[in-house]
């Protein structure tokens, strides 16, 4: 998917309804986190109560309950965007259709660690002589062999070689969706079906919610929130990834920044209601 660069950067939408929408991973939490920094849940709880909506759209297939719980989210996209919850309700969950399936697992990738994810299950591949790891074992991963094919939501690859791989999936299959094997990941790769990602995820929620796109700001870090970063009336790239300068309007230097943009963020939201209590234009 080529997208464009903006023209120039874009202003922050003023007032409410306003929806902020989060990766997780190097974004919202630390990579491989499980729960939220302090100023961070602190602020997320003040722009709640002001009626800002916040959504988290995650490469993850689940989020950690450190996350969850903490910060009452109104949407929860998963799985690059292919699986969208509204609290309990599962609007969408996109699966592979068995041809595209086939031909991301000819991967040729020798010695690769390969994950299949389905909505309650995953499925490993690991190198011989290779345990599975603590996450692996958690979550009580069975082998490959055993998944369901008709239930497939995201596959993974951990490999030296995931660029390639990466490229000649993107020829053979350009409908796949196809992220990572460049930094911050040079050696994961994750592929998920037809329409899964981060930007559809962003569309389905604000429409969900009823928040026009040009009231949505999205912050992300990595390559799979390029759409995401695009689509959205303002974006917040967290981190310095080349990739993402054109199509952000503001940077933050890394996750632990987040917190206290977010505090300003309430600040200023609140001082306006306050304005607009009184009678101030």
């Amino acid at each position: 998917m080529t997208l464009p660069s903006k023209p120039e950067p874009a202003a922050f939408p003023q007032g409410l309804p306003l929806l902020l929408a989060f990766d997780l991973d190097g974004t919202l939490i630390r990579d491989g986190g499980q729960d939220l920094p302090e100023e961070t849940a602190a602020a997320l709880a003040r722009l709640r109560a002001l009626g800002v909506r916040v959504a988290i759209v995650t490469g993850r297939d689940l989020p950690p309950r450190g996350v969850s719980s903490r910060a009452g989210f109104d949407a929860v996209a998963t799985n690059n965007g292919g699986r969208v919850h509204f609290g309990a309700e599962l609007r969408t969950s996109a699966r592979f259709g068995p041809g595209d399936l086939e031909a991301v697992l000819a991967h040729e990738l020798d010695g690769a660690r390969v994950v299949l994810f389905t909505e309650d299950d995953l499925y490993v591949q690991l190198p011989p002589g290779r345990d599975p790891e603590p996450w692996m074992l958690a979550r009580q991963a069975r082998p490959l062999a055993e998944a369901p094919h008709a239930d497939v939501t995201k596959v993974g690859f951990w490999h030296p070689d995931v660029a390639g791989f990466a490229a000649r999936l993107r020829a053979s299959h350009p409908h796949l969706v196809v992220t990572g094997g460049q930094p911050p990941y040079p050696e994961f790769l994750t592929v998920t079906p037809t329409g899964a990602h981060k930007a559809a995820a962003l569309t389905l929620i604000a429409e969900g919610l009823g928040i026009p796109l040009e009231r949505t700001v999205a912050f992300g870090d990595s390559d799979n929130d390029e759409v995401m970063l695009e689509l959205a009336g303002y974006a917040v790239q967290v981190g310095t990834l080349p990739l993402l300068a054109r199509h952000a309007d503001t940077q933050l230097a890394g996750y632990g920044a987040v917190g206290a943009y977010l505090d300003a963020l309430a600040g200023r939201l609140a001082a306006r209601a306050t304005g607009e209590a009184a009678g101030r234009p």
